[in-house]
């Protein structure tokens, strides 16, 4: 602490350079900071430093498993971003100056790179913006962050001393519950499950946070009712969603997007307070949309949509420009390509004539390359195991087809199944479904070299906040990969694609994905990219969406086979 005072006296009001000589380690007693990268001006992303306790003193039981790890880890992220809020006073001088942070986090527990916890040692990697007058040290402002704030902060966030040890275990044992309960649903031959008393509408479109005054407890109708033994709050009830076709309908503003919203986020698992704690779904489901002019290299979408005019075959299709139609049908194959249980559709951003072709149409249009997927909703779970939730408001053909009906009125879900099965023979389909046979998609294999890295005289493969990944000159746009929830998880991608692509082979895109989550796994995050300093600003994304932004990028050249 000393040799930082003595530096930072230094260079007091020198120029701003003159911060590079704090680059290094110093001992704070109870923590050693690391200054392992120093920026370049006050404009400039912010240096780059890592507080590590000297022992771990928390109880081993909050991490003795990597499941509990990952959510002690998250529990301390987050305490750490309130002790920051609390301590830091924030912007002071010119700049980024005076900026301390940590990766930001989510209503979800995701792995991440920003806090290490080992069994002798606690470590926060943060960003700090050392503070500026004008374009020279302010190493007086420097001193109250580095010598007064930052203390604190590990003080209150990083030991057991400041630290709430109940809202801790609390969170462990969420999250605990939550993955046994998801890695429980194969054998309870289910695809999601959602707990009596969950709180599913959120804040606003803009806000993930549970809605408060209003908002409706979900209870399950008794006929879809599984009881559950979870390890740390025993037994629990809720609506198990058997495998199959399950068909979610219901007015306007009665529930059935946000309940299909809960279980796409549901492949994660939630903090204590989100209301869908114990909202789980198949890790693996995909959410899926129609997306209007979306780029696709050399997918097999010939399941779904058969050969076009002029004899061109889908089976290796490539597009700059997806209809809603194709680019559907090629989000499907493309998630069955990677892998996946569960498919979830929402009628509202489908394509509809993907989705259905009535009577007239197909007496009409004799030449329909395109075969509906009411078609093949049946077939992909009998032929693939494949279930499908679909979200249906103004399509009564799909009750031909669903194996089970969940009715929301006012967003107090029932059992429709027999109501269904009356109202068709009631009002008889006047359209024949004729169920197709769906076949896996063919391999592709993808060519590193079409990725073209180069920007200038440097090579660019970054996330850009939450929806864009920055390959050289390519901006790959991720909006509807609508299960992305953080912008560590994009910056994760794009290394991973930066990878790939600097190996300059060409592979299969399971592969290419495969490898990155093996070496994950071995390595941990830190292992993604050449670091100029410390890696605190990745999370861990899921292969579906590794691939979905592998498959977006509009220079990509596949092939089938």
């Amino acid at each position: 602490m000393n040799r930082l005072k003595a530096i930072l006296s230094r260079i007091d009001r020198k120029g701003y350079g003159a911060y590079k000589d704090l680059q290094g380690s110093y001992d704070f007693g109870q923590f050693t900071l690391f200054v392992d990268k120093v920026q370049r001006d006050p404009f400039a992303p912010p240096s780059l430093v890592r507080v590590r306790t000297k022992e771990n003193r928390f109880a081993p039981e909050l991490f003795r498993n990597p499941v509990r790890r990952t959510a002690f880890e998250d529990f301390l992220n987050r305490a750490v971003e309130q002790a920051v809020r609390r301590t830091v006073r924030g912007n002071r001088g010119s700049g980024k100056s005076g900026r301390v942070e940590i990766q930001r986090t989510s209503q979800v527990v995701l792995p991440r790179s920003s806090i290490v916890v080992e069994s002798g040692y606690v470590e926060a990697r943060m960003a700090v913006g050392l503070p500026a007058r004008g374009r020279t040290v302010d190493a007086r402002a420097a001193r109250a962050m580095l010598l007064d704030e930052l203390p604190e902060v590990v003080q209150t966030a990083l030991t057991p001393a400041g630290v709430d040890e109940g809202a801790a275990r609390e969170h462990v044992e969420t999250v605990e519950d939550a993955s046994h309960l998801r890695n429980r649903l194969p054998e309870l031959g289910l695809v999601a499950f959602v707990a009596d008393g969950a709180i599913l509408p959120r804040e606003s479109g803009a806000s993930d946070r549970p809605l408060g005054k209003g908002a409706v407890p979900f209870e399950s109708p008794e006929e879809f009712r599984v009881a559950v033994e979870l390890p740390n709050r025993g037994e629990i009830s809720g609506m198990g969603i058997p495998e199959g076709v399950t068909l979610i309908a219901g007015g306007g503003f009665h529930g059935k997007s946000t309940l299909l919203s809960a279980l796409a986020w549901s492949v994660y698992d939630h903090v204590p307070g989100d209301g869908r704690e114990l909202v789980v779904t198949r890790e693996d489901a995909v959410k899926i949309r129609a997306e209007d002019g979306r780029s696709v290299a050399g997918v097999d979408i010939s399941s779904f949509i058969r050969d076009l005019p002029g004899g061109q075959s889908t089976a290796d299709f490539s597009t700059p420009n997806a209809s809603g139609s194709t680019s559907q049908a090629a989000n499907i194959a493309e998630a069955l390509e990677i892998g996946t249980s569960l498919l979830l559709v929402d009628e509202d951003t489908s394509a509809t004539n993907f989705m259905i072709r009535d009577e007239r149409m197909r007496e009409l249009v004799q030449l329909e390359p395109i075969s509906p997927f009411i078609d093949a909703v049946r077939p992909l779970h009998r032929d693939l195991g494949v279930s499908t939730i679909v979200v249906v408001g103004g399509v009564g053909d799909y009750l031909d087809v669903a194996d089970r009906v969940i009715l929301l009125e006012n967003y107090r879900p029932c059992d429709a199944t027999r109501r269904a099965r009356e109202v068709r023979e009631r009002y008889p389909s006047r359209t024949s479904h004729e169920e197709g046979e769906v076949r896996p998609p063919m391999n592709r294999r993808v060519r590193a070299a079409s990725i073209d890295l180069s920007r200038g005289r440097k090579e660019v493969a970054r996330g850009k906040g939450l929806a864009t990944v920055e390959l050289g000159r390519e901006r790959v746009d991720l909006t509807y990969l609508e299960q992305l929830a953080e912008p560590g998880q994009t910056e994760a991608i794009g290394r991973i694609i930066g990878e790939f692509a600097a190996g300059g082979r060409s592979r299969a895109v399971a592969e290419v994905v495969d490898s990155a989550v093996r070496s994950i796994e071995k390595n941990g995050l830190d292992s993604l990219g050449n670091f100029r300093g410390h890696p605190g600003e990745l999370s861990l994304p899921r292969p579906q969406e590794i691939a979905g932004a592998i498959n977006r990028i509009r220079s990509l050249q596949a092939t089938t086979g």
